[in-house]
Order: structure tokens, then C-alpha cells, then sequence
């Protein structure tokens, strides 16, 4: 289980191991008041402007290989040309990343047959939502045998294996999502509340391919899964991405998807089975059971579409150490648009992720306006395909422009705060790696203090791109706003605000609104500024902390 460092000796370690903008820097040229006016130039009303561009109806959803891809694509370069960056690719500001997209017809129904019970239906987007990842036109399951396979995790570290002494091939797992620390409470257990990669429902479709199962089926909670059944509903219809592979992913499952809870209790009764009980026995150990005489019967209609998406990449080349690079990212895409709705049919984005990209521009205006380059380079990464499964960062870190050895640091901004200032700032992966100390630093002088996830059961450490980076080995910050409001009014801002915002994640509604208070994403964004400027000295190279699952390659 991974220690986490106290608030209090973070601080300390903090302020004796980092320099803030306000120290006095040997190797720093620009004046302090040089240094504060381009944190300054970071503001609301233009962070709101290019929000409001990216969100627009015109940009359709921002879904990748569109029309919206381009425009966004296109701000991206005009922006930052104008800022002085540079290609950030060789000439090029663009990365192609070869995508292939796989549109599932929801002309489908699941049956679940049982000789004893008689056949069940169950309908696309109300009852489930299945797809495949095979690039192909049609995948289907006929009969496919259900065993129930706890949280479908095999994981030796944790002494856990819910496929050990079962053959699943050709069969249908259906899994519980999250892992069996959140529902034991136990912190002994994985992380204990804090979700582990091993309960993301990409780990549970990888596992079951891996064991040979011929589909692979989640269960939907809300509470577990951090999100409504509509986030389910809206994400996974519609066009699917992924990668262009050669094998054309046949060492997937034929099958994958979800059932929601409802459904699955319905399912373990017609298999002689207790739902409740089940899951209370997949959280104590390693456990499975075949559910009854049930089969499972679904044909995947694909439409095929092979195209080619694109990372945005542009550099402010450095001083003295240009081929060390501070590297900021967020993923520009969204969901793009459903032509099947009446009405509205564009998922805007707003604020997942149009604050992230707008962030980008405000980061490099910031660095831009400088009247000396940093040391070292700084780079903009913004990744596509992110609602995808992070495919864009995968890809990018699969395939690094700069390399991994020569990248100092990734701060990635993901869906920023839009309520008003925090007197504190969440740090999702508390205590990975001394970038935590930086970041103590520059809100300190906010009058802010650092806490830890909010929501340690949601696993959004492993949700955003900075997971990718992570995985190649360089350190990377994932952070916003905290849960306590600076004063009354932004109280009761909030008490109106963040309902709509809960209800707006992955749907229609996430649009931009007056309504919003942009003060405490400034403030989030200055601090990130602050950060990559002292990283930007050429002798800081932050560590991982002794206890992260995480090290330099």
C-alpha cells in the first residue's frame, strides 16, 4: 500500500527543497516583477473567451477526425503561432495518431437464455450499452456460457485472482466495477478506498482478453463507478475510437459492455444466485461462480471508419537546455454529436475538457510574455482521443517526440474548477512524486493549502493523460481546486452550481454558462505556471516518492 506524506512534513520538505517566484534565484534573469506580470497576463476573461470558442456549437463536440477536430486544431495553431511557439513535431505542430472508428448499430438486443427460466431481453441505452473492439463489421456472442468473476482482477502483488482455477474461454465474465478495497472499506485491501488501474473498466476488458473469454460484461453502480448510468449511456454509444492495428484487435473479446444494476440483479436471480451475497463474497478474496444454465446472445453491427486524428504539439524553445522540456497537456476532444437526438445534439464540452485547452493558450501567453526564456523548453501537448481511454497520451507515450529522459515534468489539466476559489487544491495522486512540493509552494503564496483526492474511490489519478506519462516514466501532476470555498459567497454559489454540474458530466448540458466563476481555475492555472517556471532551471529533476508504482525508465 502506498504511504502518503502528511500535509505538514509535504510542506516542510517543500519549502526547504524548492525555490517559489518570490525566491531569490541565482539562475534566474527575468526580475521578479517580470516574472509576476506574466503570471498576471493569466485571466478570466480570456481563459472564459477561448472557452466559449472551443464549447461552440460551430466546433460540434470537438469528436476526433471531424470538422470540429480541425477548427480546434486550427485555433491551436493560430494561437500559439501568435504566442511565438513553435512545431513542437519536427515542422510540424501535429502528431498523427492512426485511429480506426467502430460505430456499433443500437438496433441490438441482449438475450440471456436459460432453459429453465426462458429467454430475457434487454434493450440497448436503457438496459445495456455493448460494442465491440474488433475492427470488424460484425461481432456477436450465441450462447456464450455467464460465470460471474468478482472484480475480474489478477493482480500476484495483491495476492488476488479472480480467474485462478477457472477456464473462461468462450465464455461471457460478468464483473464488478471498481476493486475490493473501495467496497470493504479496508485499507490494507489494494489502496483501500483509493481506486487501483485494477478497477478501471479498461483493466477489466484487457484482463478478460487476456484470459480468453469470449465477452466481457460490467456491472453498473453508480456509487462504485463514480458516475450515473447516463455517463455509460452517452460515452459508449456512438462512435467508438481506437487504434489502427494490423491484427485488427482479435486478441480482444468478441463482446464487451455493460448491464446495469437492475439488470444484473435480475440475473443473478434467475441463476439461483444472490446479487448482495455475491458481491459480498468477491470483496473478501479471489472468487467466481458460474451463473446457472444462463447464456448470452448479442450481434454487433460495426460501422468501420479508418481516419487519422491528431496530437497538438508546440514548443517555446529554451534558452540554454532546449532539449529539456517541461511538458503541459490536456486533451482537446470531447463526444462530439449525436445526429439520432432530437433537439440538442451537440455535447459541447465545456468544461471537459474546452477549460483544459483554454488553459494551454493561458499557460503559453504566460510563458510567451517573458523577457527571458526559460532555461529549458516548454512544451504544449494537446492529446486527442482522451474520452476514448486516453489514446491520444498512450499513443504520444508510445511514440515520444521528446524523449522520456529528456522530459523534466507533465502538468496535465483535465475539467477545471468553474465554481469559484478554493482556500485549498486537490492533488489526485498525493505523494507520487516531489512535484507535490512545487505545487505547495505556489499556492502557498495563494494563501491556499495542498489536500489530498476528494474522491479516492473514483481512481481519477488513472482517468486523465497524465496516467500515460506516468507509465513512461516521468512525473506527472494532475490537480485543481479543492471542495472548500474561499468565503459565503462562493458558498452559495456552489450550492446552486454544483448540482448542474454533477448532472452535466458527459452530457448535452456541459455548456458554458455565465453562471460560472472562473476566479479559482485562474488562480489553478497561475499556480501550474509557477511550477513549470521553476522546473524550468536546468538542475531540477523531480523524483518519484520511494513508495510509487511509478519510476524513470
Amino acid at each position: 500500500m502506498k504511504k502518503i506524506l502528511s500535509i505538514g512534513l509535504l510542506t516542510a520538505v517543500a519549502l526547504s527543497g524548492c525555490n517559489s517566484i518570490e525566491s531569490d534565484n541565482s539562475q534566474t534573469i527575468n526580475s521578479k516583477s517580470d516574472i509576476q506580470a506574466a503570471y498576471n497576463t493569466i485571466n478570466a476573461n480570456q481563459l472564459a473567451e477561448h472557452v466559449k470558442v472551443l464549447a461552440s456549437d460551430e466546433f460540434e463536440g470537438r469528436a476526433p477526425s471531424t470538422k470540429g477536430e480541425q477548427l480546434t486544431l486550427d485555433y491551436l495553431t493560430n494561437n500559439l503561432t501568435k504566442l511565438g511557439f513553435k512545431p513542437g513535431n519536427g515542422d510540424s505542430f501535429l502528431q498523427a495518431v492512426p485511429m480506426v472508428s467502430l460505430e456499433a448499430s443500437p438496433e441490438m438486443i441482449l438475450t440471456i437464455g436459460s432453459q429453465a427460466k426462458g429467454d430475457k431481453t434487454y434493450q440497448y441505452g436503457k438496459d445495456m450499452v455493448m460494442g465491440s473492439s474488433r475492427i470488424t463489421e460484425l461481432s456477436e456472442l450465441n450462447h456464450s456460457e455467464l460465470v460471474f468473476v468478482g472484480y475480474g482482477i489478477n493482480a500476484p502483488e495483491y495476492n488476488w485472482n479472480d480467474y485462478q482455477g477457472i477456464d473462461v474461454k468462450g465464455k461471457t465474465v460478468v464483473i464488478l466495477v471498481n476493486d475490493p478495497g473501495y467496497a470493504s472499506q479496508d485499507p490494507a485491501l489494494f489502496t483501500g478506498n483509493a481506486m487501483t488501474y485494477y478497477g478501471r473498466w479498461t483493466y477489466k476488458y484487457e484482463e478478460a482478453s487476456r484470459q480468453g473469454a469470449a465477452g466481457a460484461i460490467i456491472i453498473h453502480e453508480t456509487a462504485p463507478a463514480s458516475y450515473g448510468w447516463s455517463v455509460v449511456a452517452n460515452s459508449w454509444s456512438g462512435p467508438q475510437f481506437g487504434f489502427d492495428r494490423d491484427d485488427l484487435n482479435k486478441d480482444r473479446v468478441a463482446v464487451e459492455g455493460w448491464i446495469n444494476a437492475e439488470v444484473a440483479a435480475e440475473l443473478f436471480d434467475n441463476a439461483g444466485l444472490n446479487f448482495k451475497q455475491a458481491k459480498e463474497m468477491a470483496a473478501k478474496g479471489s472468487y467466481h461462480v458460474e451463473m446457472g444454465d444462463l447464456t448470452a446472445s448479442v450481434t454487433v453491427k460495426n460501422t468501420v471508419k479508418k481516419s487519422t486524428s491528431y496530437n497538438f504539439i508546440a514548443t517555446l524553445p529554451g534558452r540554454t537546455v532546449s532539449d529539456e522540456h517541461i511538458l503541459y497537456s490536456a486533451h482537446w476532444d470531447h463526444l462530439g454529436k449525436n445526429t439520432g437526438l432530437e433537439g440538442d445534439q451537440i455535447y459541447n464540452g465545456a468544461v471537459d475538457n474546452a477549460t483544459g485547452t483554454a488553459a494551454l493558450i493561458e499557460i503559453a501567453k504566460a510563458f510567451a510574455s517573458l523577457p527571458v526564456k526559460p532555461e529549458r523548453s516548454i512544451t504544449i501537448i494537446a492529446v486527442t482521443a482522451e474520452e476514448q481511454g486516453l489514446l491520444g497520451s498512450k499513443y504520444y507515450a508510445a511514440n515520444p517526440v521528446i524523449p522520456a529522459n529528456k522530459t523534466v515534468a507533465n502538468i496535465n489539466m483535465d475539467a477545471l474548477g468553474v465554481n469559484g476559489r478554493s482556500s485549498d487544491v486537490s492533488v489526485y495522486g498525493l505523494g507520487q512524486s516531489e512535484l507535490d512540493n512545487y505545487l505547495t509552494v505556489a499556492v502557498k503564496k495563494q494563501g491556499r493549502t495542498i489536500a489530498g483526492d476528494p474522491r479516492p474511490a473514483a481512481g481519477i489519478y488513472y482517468r486523465s493523460d497524465h496516467f500515460a506519462f506516468a507509465n513512461i516514466g516521468i512525473p506527472a501532476l494532475y490537480a485543481k481546486s479543492g471542495k472548500t470555498p474561499v468565503d459565503e459567497a462562493t458558498r452559495l454559489l456552489r450550492e446552486q452550481l454544483d448540482p448542474k454540474l454533477a448532472k452535466c458530466y458527459h452530457n448535452l448540458c456541459d455548456e458554458f454558462t455565465e453562471e460560472w466563476d472562473l476566479s479559482g481555475a485562474v488562480e489553478d492555472i497561475q499556480a501550474f505556471f509557477e511550477v513549470g517556471y521553476e522546473l524550468s532551471s536546468a538542475n531540477i529533476w523531480p523524483k518519484w516518492s520511494e513508495k510509487s508504482e511509478f519510476s524513470r525508465k
